[in-house]
Formats: C-alpha cells, structure tokens, sequence
C-alpha cells in the first residue's frame, strides 16, 4: 500500500507525466469503447483524433484561465461571455478540423461541408460535438478538483506532522534542564555534606544526560531505557531523602520488546517527588507500578501530601513544567489511544496512566 501511494505521488508531482498520461488514458481508452458499439475502429479513432485539439485547448482554457482568473474571481459576466463564446468557437473548430481528418484518413466516411454551413448550424454543434468535446473538459476540471485537493491534504499533513514534530523536540529540550536543575540541587546538597555518595551521583546523571540527549531521538525506545531512566532518577532522590521516604517502584512487563514514546513517563515521578517528598517535613511515600499487557501499558504513580500545605497556584499538586510537558507528548504521540487521569485529596495525589500499544 505504502509502495503504491509512493508510486502516484511520484507520477502526481511531475505535472508533464501526469498530463500526458490523463489524455492517453481518455485517447486510448474512451474511443475503443465506443468502436466495440459503433463497430468501426478506424472511423471512431480519426474521429477522436479529430476532437483532441479542441478537447485539450477547451480543458486547459477551462481549468486554468476561466475558473480561476473570473469565476473565482466573482468575474460572473465576463466567466459566462468567455464560456460560451470560446465553447462555440470550438465546437466549430472540431467539427471543422475533423472533417479535415476523415478526408484525409478515411475519405469514404467524408461529407464536404464548407466552413459558413458549419458556423450556421449552431443547433447541430451543440447536440452533436458539445458532448463529445465537453466531456473530456468536465472529466479533466474534475480529475484537477480531485488532484488539488489530494494536494492540499497532503500538504496539510506533512505540515502538521513537522509541526508535532519541532513541539516534540521543543518539549524534549525543556524536559532536559528541567532534569538537570533538580538534580545539580540534590549534588549540590550532597558536596555541601560532604557525602562520599556524591560520586555515585555525578555517575548516575552522566548516565541519565546521556540517555537524554543521544539515546531519545528516535519516536519510540524499548521501555526498558524507561525503566532504567526512572530507576537512576529514584536513586538519586532516594540519597537525598534517606528514611524520610518510604518508596516502592515495582515493573512488570509482558514482553522485553515493548517500545514507547521517550521521556514520557518519568516526568510524572519527578512530579511526585517535587509535590510530595521534598515539601514534607515528616516521612512521605511514593509508589509507583508499571504493568503492560498485549495491548496495553498502565502506570500508577502515587504521594503523600504534606500537611497544611499552601492551596496556590504555585504550590498545586500536579502543576509544574514535567506534568505539562508530559500530557502534551501523550496528545502528540497516542492521541485517542491514552487515558490520563489523576486523583487529589487532602493527603495524597495518584496519576494513573494507560496507553494503547497496538
């Protein structure tokens, strides 16, 4: 299917190729069926021969001058004075022209008709040759309706996709300071303790820069980067807080293999870190599971709140640049295929998130 779209989108971008190939297709195709009826293959392709000049400058005339240089234009007189005049003029050209042709290929088929008796007979041109020239014109206005529009809506994807695409890497390289600067504030409070787990902590965000920056170019990265992504950030949260934090983190995958769209999921655990253990003064719990089936992937995320926390804009449990950023990757990448839903009371917050992976 893939093969076969490329292929007519290769023939549709070479206008000279797509012309040709439309009018040997209606040459060809049109006069045959009518030589199986009429029973004369000779007359009836002299005849067609005879009518494609008029065919073709008429279409040509049609769809690129009259439609959109006046009736487009809401030029409605001069569309329908231009219409009709040149519609007469050629319906006397074919006639004109394919009696020339059968005289000169076929000449027992001819009838001498001189060029006055022609133009006096509007009546004759139009029952006899409007339909035969006109038809080709309707077909080819029709065929250039059809092609704009294909045109168009392709243009319109490949536009919105780099679209989501620039907002995509946009959101990528806000996600990563965003990273970095919590967690040069846990290093940070690591040297000033003078804690020999600072080391481990340089390690672990080397790793984690590295993964982001290099490793999450591609759309979708096996779950397992994700997994470990999460489970670095963990440690190194885990070194700051000490017993303060009561953390599980369980993963339970149906299959190794499974792919997902790249720095989705630890924004939300960032957040409940963020809102949770780092504004309570007492012990606070976060736990987190992630299970995927066939067909789908559910990640539960949830913290204690502490008490008597401020109600403000600035202080809400789930705001913040990472839960943002998160439910925008998840429109651009699973639109209609994800469900994120998130519950507050006055002592803990939870985000359930389940994505269709088929």
């Amino acid at each position: 299917m893939t093969k076969r779209k490329n292929w007519i989108d290769w023939i549709i971008q070479r206008r000279v190729l797509s012309h040709f190939i439309f009018w040997m297709v209606l040459f060809t195709i049109l006069p045959v069926l009518a030589a199986v009826n009429s029973g004369s293959v000779e007359k009836t392709l002299v005849s067609g021969l005879g009518q494609l000049p008029a065919q073709v400058l008429a279409s040509y005339l049609l769809v690129y001058y009259q439609v959109p240089k006046l009736l487009f234009k809401k030029k409605y007189l001069s569309f329908i004075l231009s219409f009709i005049v040149s519609v007469y003029v050629f319906l006397v050209f074919t006639k004109y022209f394919g009696n020339y042709m059968t005289k000169l290929f076929v000449p027992k088929y001819y009838e001498y008709e001189s060029i006055l008796e022609i133009v006096g007979d509007p009546f004759h041109l139009a029952v006899v040759y409007f339909p035969s020239v006109y038809v080709f014109v309707f077909l080819m206005f029709t065929t250039k309706a059809f092609k704009d529009r294909f045109e168009e809506r392709h243009q319109l994807e490949v536009l919105q996709k780099e679209k989501a695409n620039t907002e995509l890497k946009f959101l990528k390289a806000q996600t990563n300071p965003h990273f970095l600067f919590n967690t040069l504030n846990n290093l940070y409070a690591l040297t000033l303790q003078q804690s020999k787990e600072a080391p481990e902590v340089v390690l672990k965000l080397s790793g984690m820069l590295d993964y982001m920056l290099y490793q999450c170019k591609d759309p979708e990265v096996p779950i397992q980067k994700e997994i470990d992504l999460i489970q670095d950030y963990i440690d190194l949260e885990s070194l700051r807080y000490g017993d303060k934090l009561s953390l599980r983190f369980t993963h339970d995958l149906h299959a190794p293999d499974v792919m997902i769209a790249p720095l989705i999921l630890i924004s939300f655990v960032e957040n409940a870190f963020k809102h949770g253990a780092s504004n309570n003064l007492t012990n606070s719990t976060i736990t987190i599971d992630l299970t995927t089936t066939k067909d789908e992937l559910c990640f539960k995320v949830f913290n204690t709140l502490p008490k008597n926390r401020l109600k403000d804009s600035n202080n809400e449990s789930r705001s913040g640049i990472g839960y943002s950023n998160s439910q925008r990757q998840l429109e651009l990448n699973y639109k209609n295929n994800y469900d994120l839903k998130s519950t507050e009371t006055a002592t803990d917050f939870q985000v359930v998130l389940t994505i269709k992976l088929s």
